[in-house]
């Protein structure tokens, strides 16, 4: 009779993996049956028929001790993985059953505090919402962190690819129907060079006419539908265009432009003498942030308005300190709380 896969997966069972397990574990066939409360025969029965199924041997019991061969080996180890990962999605169901979201995807604008938002991760994957419970190893959500800039931020939450956006920029203007916006507050800019650079030696204020001989520095906005944005940039100015926040940071650092950096994130490098903040003629800028998240078209009476790994969020960011931590803290030092 030729080989049929069918065959072969419906004898691969968890109770036939469990099985196996036991074996190894006990070290021979007559512990394993009592173990499993099963007599000897029938546990030798069932090795025979998954053997058979298999087409290879799974022991060798030529020493009268269940010897696992090089197959049974592979079996045991895949069947461990394959039992660790059935429970880990019974346990995961178990927690959507309970308003515990499968995933959530937070979209974070380049220039929040990454030490703030894997801080944030930390306490969210040591919840026990289910503490004392066999198989509670945390809410079950799967965290999806996404990094944008500009109107990206915004962008993604819009085309249904983030549910929550954090650093949403004062642009977005009116939320449409299922969009929620906070303030996250507010980011001071600074316009800096490296202290080798030709216009740190310049008096001040510096005109536009003067940076406009110099490259400036800018970041790529990550829109890909909504019109790309830019600021601050002069018009006929050479462009040095990166794709994030640090790499500007560094780029200017090197001296390989100017430009504007968000105060915080340049902070300790001003203080340490890599950076020379410029006053010019032009008033500084302001960036007002926001945070923002999906809620659903028509809510449902009997469910709470969102999923409860959505809620521990939007909790988190209704604390002052830690939105100012968002925007404060870059440098792993804590961030003194009004």
């Amino acid at each position: 009779m030729p080989d049929r896969p069918t065959d072969r997966r419906s004898a691969l069972t968890p109770d036939a993996l469990a099985m196996m397990d036991a074996i190894a574990k006990a070290g021979s066939f007559a512990a394993a049956a009592r173990e499993l409360g099963k007599v000897p025969s029938a546990l030798t029965y069932s090795v025979r028929q998954l053997e058979d199924a298999l087409d290879v041997l799974l022991f060798d019991r030529r020493s009268g001790q269940a010897v696992l061969t090089a197959a049974g080996e592979e079996l045991l180890r895949e069947g461990r993985r394959l039992l660790a990962e059935m429970d880990a999605v019974a346990n995961r169901v178990r927690r959507v059953s309970c308003g515990w979201e499968t995933q959530l995807t937070i979209a974070v604008d380049g220039v929040i505090s990454r030490i703030t938002m894997f801080e944030l991760c930390e306490a969210f994957f040591a919840l026990r919402p289910n503490e004392g419970k066999e198989g509670d190893a945390g809410p079950g959500t799967r965290l999806r962190l996404r990094t944008e800039v500009l109107a990206g931020t915004w962008e993604a939450l819009l085309a249904g690819e983030a549910d929550l956006a954090i650093g949403v920029g004062s642009s977005a203007g009116t939320p449409p129907p299922g969009i929620e916006l906070e303030p996250l507050g507010t980011i001071d800019f600074v316009f800096a060079v490296a202290p080798h650079h030709p216009l740190a030696a310049l008096p001040e204020p510096l005109s536009d006419d003067v940076i406009l001989r110099h490259r400036a520095v800018a970041v790529a906005d990550s829109a890909r539908r909504r019109e790309p944005m830019s600021f601050n940039l002069l018009p006929g100015q050479d462009v040095f265009t990166v794709a994030s926040v640090q790499a500007k940071l560094e780029a200017q650092l090197r001296c390989l432009g100017c430009g504007y950096l968000a105060e915080p994130i340049a902070r300790e490098h001003i203080r340490a003498g890599h950076l020379v903040v410029k006053a010019l003629h032009r008033s500084q800028p302001r960036a007002k942030l926001h945070y923002a998240w999906r809620t659903a078209a028509a809510p449902d009476p009997k469910k709470p308005p969102q999923g409860l790994a959505l809620g521990w969020w939007l909790q988190q960011l209704a604390s002052k300190a830690t939105r100012r931590a968002l925007l404060e803290r870059h440098t792993g030092l804590p961030t003194a709380v009004d």
